[in-house]
C-alpha cells in the first residue's frame, strides 16, 4: 500500500492511501503551502494534498519542549527531597508539618537552588490542594486578582488552594498587601520563597502570618545523591571520574539546580565530543565555570562582610584575608570593601592605633589610583594590619552614648563663660567671663575647670582601654583628674 509524505521545513508527516482517499482534494491548500515561503516544500499528488488540508497545523509544527535535567529530576514525593535534613528528617519541623495533615502558610528561606520550589509542590500534593504559581517577577496586581478568582472557584468546589509565590521579596508593599485579607479569610494557604532575609523583605503582618523555615545550601556529600539518580535516569551511559564530580559539585557551590545543569552540559558537549568517560581535563575545556555563587545584594553578600568584620575584630589575619578574597573572587566592589574596611578601622581600632585609620585610607586610595587587580592588594594589606592592630572600641561606644543622651535629653544651655562675646552687649551679659585659657595655666590645662552644661557633671563616657595609644591616654587622663582634685582642695 502506497503512502503520502507532507514535508514541510523538514517536518515530515506520512497519511496511508486509504486515510488520503476518504478526504476532498483542495487545490487551495498546496497554493497556501507555496506562499508560506522557501523553507516549505511539498512533495504531494492531489489526494496528498486533500488528506494535508484536514490537518490541524497548530497540531503539525507544535513540540513538546524538553524539560532540563533539574526538572526531570524534581522530586515527586517527600522522602525523594536531596538535603534540608535538618527540617525533614525524623521528628523535624517541616516533617511534622507534613505529617500534621494540616497546612499553613509559610515562607521558605534559602538560596537559589535548594528546593523552595519543589516543597511549596510538595506540599500541595501532601495536603490534596489546588495549587496556583505566581512569579513576583512578572505578576502583578491583575495576576493576584486572578488567583484570587480561581482560588475562589476552587473553594466553591470544595477544594482548598495553595497560592505559591515565587520571589516573593520582589512584590512591593500593596502587591504583598493584598494578598493578606485573603490569607486571613482562609481563602489560600500562602506559601512564598525568598533568596533575601524576610525580615526585611515581607511585611510585617504577613511574615506574621506565616512560619519561615530557612533552607541551607546542599553539603559537599547530598550532590552525590542528585548524581546516582542523574545516572540512574538520564546519564547512565557516562562515567565521571571522581576528581571531575568532585569540581563540578565546587562549581555547583551547594545549589542543586546548578549541579544538575552542569551535569547535563557534561552530557551534551561529551555526545558532541564522542566520548562516554568525563574527566576533570574535559571538564575545564568543554564547560563554561562561572564564578561561585554570590549575591551581592542578597544574605550571602552581607553574611560574608559581617564574617570579614569579625575577623578582624577577632584579630584573625588569615580569616580576614579569607573572606575579603571570598569577597572579591565572588564579584563585590573592592571600592565598598574599602569602605567598610576604613569604618572597622575607626570602630574597632580607634584611638588605639591612629595608624590603621592612615593604613585603611591609603589602602582604599591605593585601589582608587591602581584599580584591579593591582588595588587588592593594599586592600589585602590592609585588613591584615588592622586585624594585629590592638582593639579599641572605647571611642565607638562613647559616640553611640553621648548621641543617646542627647537624643532623649532637654536641650541644655552653654555655660555662661563657654559662650563667645564679639559684641559689647555680649561682653555686658558676662559671656566669656572667668572662661580660663588653658594655654596660659600649667599643664596647660586648666584644672577644676567644666565643659559640660550646669547640672550634668562628669559622666565619664569616654572610657579608654589599657591598649595601644589608648593606655597613654588612659594615663594622661588619671593625671589630669588628679590635677582637677588638687584644684578642688585649693578652692579653685
Amino acid at each position: 500500500m502506497s503512502s503520502h509524505c507532507l514535508e514541510l521545513g523538514g517536518l515530515k508527516n506520512t497519511l496511508s492511501s486509504s486515510e488520503a482517499a476518504i478526504v476532498t482534494p483542495s487545490q487551495g491548500f498546496v497554493q497556501s503551502l507555496v506562499q508560506r515561503g522557501p523553507k516549505v516544500g511539498v512533495l504531494a499528488d492531489q489526494g496528498c494534498a486533500a488528506a494535508c488540508d484536514n490537518l490541524d497545523m497548530s497540531d503539525l509544527f507544535a513540540q513538546d519542549p524538553v524539560a532540563p535535567l533539574a526538572e526531570a529530576l524534581r522530586p515527586k514525593t517527600l522522602d525523594e527531597v536531596v538535603g534540608q535534613s535538618h527540617l525533614l528528617g525524623p521528628g523535624k519541623p517541616l516533617r511534622l508539618a507534613f505529617q500534621s495533615g494540616k497546612a499553613h502558610s509559610m515562607i521558605f528561606w534559602g538560596p537559589p537552588g535548594v528546593g523552595k520550589t519543589t516543597l511549596a509542590r510538595l506540599t500541595a500534593h501532601a495536603f490534596g490542594c489546588e495549587f496556583i504559581a505566581l512569579s513576583a517577577v512578572f505578576s502583578g496586581v491583575k495576576d493576584i486578582r486572578a488567583a484570587m478568582e480561581q482560588a475562589q472557584q476552587y473553594l466553591s468546589q470544595g477544594r482548598h488552594t495553595i497560592l505559591f509565590v515565587d520571589e516573593i521579596h520582589r512584590f512591593n508593599k500593596a502587591q504583598q498587601d493584598a494578598l493578606l485579607p485573603h490569607v486571613e479569610s482562609g481563602l489560600f494557604t500562602f506559601i512564598g520563597a525568598t533568596t533575601e532575609n524576610p525580615s526585611f523583605e515581607v511585611n510585617s503582618a504577613l511574615l506574621s502570618r506565616a512560619q519561615v523555615y530557612v533552607l541551607k545550601s546542599l553539603t559537599e556529600d547530598e550532590p552525590k545523591q542528585l548524581l546516582q539518580r542523574a545516572q540512574e535516569q538520564a546519564l547512565g551511559h557516562l562515567q565521571l571520574d571522581e576528581a571531575a564530580v568532585d569540581t563540578i559539585i565546587g562549581y555547583a557551590d551547594g545549589d542543586a539546580r546548578r549541579f544538575l545543569n552542569l551535569l547535563e552540559q557534561c552530557k551534551t558537549a561529551a555526545g558532541a565530543a564522542g566520548i562516554t568517560r568525563i574527566d576533570v581535563d574535559f571538564i575545564t575545556n568543554a564547560l563554561s565555570l562561572n564564578a561561585r555563587r554570590f549575591d551581592k545584594g542578597g544574605d550571602n553578600f552581607y553574611d560574608q562582610i559581617s564574617a570579614l568584620h569579625k575577623s578582624v575584630r577577632g584579630s584573625s589575619p588569615d580569616g580576614a584575608l579569607y573572606w575579603l578574597c571570598r569577597m572579591l573572587d565572588g564579584g563585590a566592589d573592592p571600592r565598598y570593601l574599602s569602605r567598610r574596611i576604613v569604618r572597622m578601622a575607626w570602630e574597632d581600632i580607634g584611638l588605639a592605633d591612629p595608624r590603621a585609620m592612615q593604613i585603611a585610607n591609603d589602602a582604599a586610595l591605593t585601589f582608587e589610583r591602581l584599580g584591579s587587580p593591582e588595588g587588592e592588594l593594599a586592600l589585602g594589606q590592609a585588613v591584615i594590619y588592622l586585624a594585629m592592630a590592638p582593639k579599641s572600641n572605647a571611642g565607638y561606644k562613647a559616640y553611640n552614648a553621648v548621641r543617646a543622651f542627647v537624643k532623649q535629653d532637654k536641650s541644655r544651655e552653654v555655660p555662661v563663660h563657654l559662650r563667645n562675646a564679639p559684641t559689647k552687649l555680649m561682653k555686658e551679659l558676662g559671656y566669656g567671663h572667668e572662661y580660663r585659657y588653658a594655654h596660659d595655666e600649667p599643664h596647660a590645662y586648666a584644672a577644676g575647670e567644666t565643659y559640660l552644661p550646669d547640672g550634668l557633671g562628669e559622666p565619664g563616657w569616654y572610657q579608654p582601654v589599657p591598649r595601644g595609644l589608648e593606655a597613654k591616654i588612659s594615663e594622661k587622663m588619671a593625671f589630669l583628674r588628679q590635677l582637677d582634685e588638687e584644684a578642688d582642695k585649693a578652692g579653685h
